[in-house]
């Protein structure tokens, strides 16, 4: 295969194919006679690969770090993984499609509201909280959780909007707390106040989900939107619910 039949083969363009070359993610084919690359099925099955994996979200960087553990692997254990990462993404769109498929419905029965789609998860979440009092940072968690409804993978999604439903009666509560750090510098008293109610209600396995390091990514992008006071307020929370899980189980020592 020359360069245009694979690039179109794999779905990419040549131009791509010329660049994966120039990071070094994939190997230069041996030429013909005539200059041209000649390109054979492992070059393809590669470039299958660095496509997915960037579609993933990965990184060139991260791209490079991965083929690099796939050298010196048998080529059926390379397509085999390939495989399930095409599957992966098939039962993706399949969920997405599903969901789209009911919002079609809810159009055209004149049933679609200002704030579909909806994930049945958010929908009974949003109904246990019921009639809030007026409140910007009800307003920006109503955004928060409507962002991950829709990018987290199902199982994650459902797990997520069950545990956030057991703090729903107190949220009225944390959302007046945080709403008074809107114009507090981080070091203000309420943040501490706000700190440790919230580290009451977050469940422990919520809070280790929170990496302790930025990563760049979407909770980065989330404590972004808050007010300096109000994620300093998030963060110490993180932080007090990691701590303790981490303390040791009080013991009482028996009378002597």
């Amino acid at each position: 295969m020359r360069i245009g039949e694979i690039a179109a083969l794999i779905g990419v363009t040549p131009r791509a194919v010329r660049h994966y070359h120039h990071l070094g993610l994939l190997p230069e084919p041996v030429r013909r006679s005539n200059g041209y690359r000649q390109y054979g099925i492992r070059d393809a099955v590669l470039l299958a690969r660095i496509r997915r994996l960037t579609e993933l979200g990965l990184g060139l960087d991260e791209v490079r770090d991965v083929i690099a553990d796939d050298e010196g692997r048998e080529l059926v254990d390379v397509l085999q993984e390939l495989n399930e990462d095409l599957a992966q993404q098939e039962t993706v769109i399949r969920e997405r499609r599903e969901r789209l498929a009911a919002l079609l419905t809810e159009a055209r029965d004149g049933r679609l509201t200002a704030d579909a789609p909806l994930s049945p998860q958010l929908a009974a979440l949003l109904a246990g909280l019921g009639e809030l009092p007026d409140s910007p940072m009800a307003v920006k968690d109503r955004e928060i959780l409507a962002l991950l409804d829709t990018v987290a993978p199902e199982a994650d999604r459902v797990r997520l909007m069950e545990t956030l439903r057991g703090m729903a009666e107190h949220a009225g509560e944390m959302y007046a707390l945080l709403d008074a750090l809107a114009d507090k510098d981080p070091d203000d008293p309420g943040v501490t106040r706000a700190a440790a109610a919230l580290a009451a209600l977050l469940p422990d396995d919520l809070a280790a989900r929170f990496s302790d390091q930025p990563d760049g990514g979407l909770t980065d992008a989330l404590f972004a939107d808050l007010a300096p006071a109000q994620s300093a307020a998030v963060r110490r929370a993180i932080d007090l619910a990691k701590h303790r899980q981490k303390a040791p189980p009080y013991r009482q020592e028996p009378p002597s």
